[in-house]
């Protein structure tokens, strides 16, 4: 088994358990539905976004549907965007009344959605963002969706920006203490190494990083902290990739979390089409684990407060796969052991699960396991996999072949079984 990960702070135990998350991008964004960073990219001025704020009514918000989708696609926990860089809250904040209690719908969206994931079984994690273009103090910098606007720029100039971090840590200590045992916080995002021209972008400096890390850690011990503050914490978060191998920090392997989307976009985008088919998206999920990590998957809710029919579709895939194959997820991590082409393994102890993404003919290889597995069977029916040490055709003519010494060969049916991926479980002596 490969070797520990750099020590963390919160309690990570039961994430690098789990393996398996849902993250929720949602907002007045729903309503355009041209991506999360519609504002930005179209440049819209506060003015001109109100009529979302006017019109925001998710009338069939369930959060009760949500959550058991959740549950039965296997995630363990969930990620909700209380604040994006919108500026607008999920939650009836003391200190806005940019909030979902003053939009037409009139109530606090977070609580009956902390609540009906909590009943399902599904731990609780806050996504906040360290950008907002709506505070008065937020200084216009090259993200702002006025930042080509000269004027704009000139009367707000004397912007400051320690106000606005006071105003952070206020939210902040809202989210972390009406809210219960909270597993995550995921703040998002510092880019100090970017120069605008007239203005350098955001960092630790004008997050006051130490005192919002600080803060998080006093309000919750044990929760979980993303790395965005570039002031370290405790989980690596790329995402929209799949790294090559397990992330590394100094040479030693971190806690780490790739985050991706059911489609290319991670608010709801009406007309973005590049939905990821499910065996991808089992596949996604298989491969990170093999590299020691978790997958954070991605759903942005329209504006009437439902999931996409391709996103609960895919779900329910999942959910058919991981019902059958969850044990290969859970509780696994990478294997010092390599696998054939095509192929991924996962090791939980003295059980190692070989992931087959293109079914082989007959046999498969596998170097360096010749005495070393006691049993092997398929995991979706428990039926027995044979397996040899050497050419099971050796007394056959014409027929010989070399093998490997240490080789193990598993002896597999030509029809492949049918479920997405097929997974065989090897029982480690």
């Amino acid at each position: 088994m490969p070797k520990e990960t750099l020590p963390t702070i919160g309690d990570t135990s039961w994430f690098v358990h789990d393996r398996f998350g849902l993250f929720i991008h949602w907002g007045l964004y729903s309503l355009p539905a041209r991506h999360e960073w519609v504002r930005n990219i179209e440049k819209i001025s506060e003015e001109d976004y109100q009529k979302y704020f006017d019109h925001f009514d998710p009338d069939l918000y369930n959060p009760e549907i949500w959550a058991k989708e959740a549950k039965n696609a296997g995630m363990k926990y969930f990620v909700i965007t209380t604040k994006h860089h919108e500026g607008f809250c999920l939650w009836d904040t003391k200190y806005s009344n940019y909030k979902a209690t003053k939009t037409k719908y009139g109530k606090d969206l977070l609580a009956p959605m902390v609540k009906a994931f909590r009943d399902e079984g599904l731990r609780v994690g806050f996504y906040y963002s360290l950008i907002d273009w709506i505070h008065p103090e937020f200084t216009i910098d090259g993200t702002h969706p006025m930042r080509d606007n000269l004027e704009y720029r000139e009367k707000n100039k004397n912007r400051n920006m320690k106000i606005y971090a006071e105003y952070m840590r206020n939210q902040v200590t809202e989210l972390l203490t009406n809210y219960g045992k909270i597993d995550i916080m995921w703040l998002d995002f510092s880019y100090s190494n970017i120069d605008w021209g007239w203005s350098k972008g955001k960092g630790k400096e004008d997050w006051e990083s130490e005192k919002l890390q600080a803060l998080v850690r006093k309000l919750q011990p044990q929760i979980i902290l993303n790395d965005r503050l570039e002031i370290g914490g405790d989980i690596k978060t790329p995402e929209q990739f799949q790294p090559m191998k397990w992330p590394e920090v100094n040479g030693t392997p971190v806690v780490w979390e790739a985050c991706q989307t059911f489609n290319g976009s991670w608010g709801y985008h009406r007309d973005n089409l590049d939905w990821k088919p499910v065996d991808m998206l089992i596949k996604m999920l298989i491969d990170t684990v093999s590299k020691g990590g978790n997958m954070l998957l991605n759903v942005g809710p329209n504006a009437r407060g439902e999931f996409d029919y391709r996103t609960i579709e895919r779900l329910r895939g999942i959910g058919e796969w991981m019902r059958l194959h969850s044990k290969s997820i859970y509780g696994c991590t990478a294997s010092d052991f390599t696998p054939p082409p095509d192929a991924r393994f996962t090791q939980n102890g003295n059980r190692l699960y070989l992931h087959i993404f293109s079914w082989p003919y007959k046999h498969i290889y596998l170097k360096g396991l010749a005495d070393r597995v006691e049993y092997a069977q398929l995991l979706n029916d428990y039926s027995e996999i044979k397996f040899f040490t050497k050419d099971p055709n050796k007394d056959a003519i014409n027929t010989k072949i070399e093998v490997e010494p240490g080789t193990l060969i598993l002896e597999i049916p030509v029809q492949k079984p049918n479920v997405v991926v097929p997974v065989i479980e090897l029982f480690l002596k």
